[in-house]
């Protein structure tokens, strides 16, 4: 994971979060506070503005530089824990570089955790980490194991799909949709759906080069 590549995803990202924000939308007006997109587009294209001055930096740097300017751009809920992901993954990078698969799922394995502590929250509470946890696990497990990369990025994806799918029977303990009770059955949640397909396109990415 070079800063190239990192450049590479936001731009990526971006262009997929905007296919599924009618999808996204509609999920958080129906549980949410019907602003998690709003959130999600402005620090997306927070990032992609910074690419020239992020171009020549090293990747923690990279990293940490969007941390910190996610946490002051974004509102929300959405701002501290995804800041708070990037700054963790940040620091491990720094450690550890990124340049091989348990190098890159130990700097993700980091992120999720800052978004556990910062959140206070855990699987099975209907919130991102739901496709989160799993992928992360799974990535952490699979790299050590030497697994065969795209093989690997396809389970990545599997767990993502999976996670996202166990949000519509959970009854919420986080945020607005915590008010709903048994109202938010039958909805997935929309911080899930927008992990799961972030997932799916930096998985889609990395299996292109």
């Amino acid at each position: 994971m070079d800063t190239v590549f990192i450049l590479r995803a936001a731009t990526a990202v971006k262009t997929a979060l905007l296919a599924h924000e009618a999808e996204i939308e509609s999920l958080d007006r129906a549980i949410g506070d019907g602003d998690h997109f709003i959130n999600i587009r402005r620090g997306i294209a927070v990032i992609t503005d910074m690419h020239d001055e992020l171009a020549a930096l090293e990747p923690d740097l990279v990293l940490q530089k969007i941390g910190m300017k996610l946490l002051s751009t974004i509102g929300g809920a959405s701002g501290p824990l995804i800041g708070s992901f990037f700054i963790s993954m940040a620091k491990c990078v720094k450690v550890q570089g990124a340049d091989t698969l348990p190098g890159i799922a130990a700097a993700f394995a980091a992120g999720v955790d800052a978004i556990k502590s910062r959140g206070h929250a855990e699987v099975g509470e209907k919130t991102m980490l739901d496709v989160l946890v799993p992928v992360s696990l799974s990535f952490t497990r699979l790299s050590a194991e030497g697994f065969e990369r795209n093989d690997l990025l396809n389970v990545l994806k599997r767990e993502a799909d999976q996670g996202l799918a166990t949000t519509r029977d959970m009854i919420a303990s986080k945020g607005r949709a915590a008010s709903l009770g048994e109202r938010a059955i039958g909805h997935l949640d929309p911080g899930a759906k927008t992990c799961q397909v972030i997932i799916h396109t930096i998985c889609d990415l990395t299996a292109e080069n």
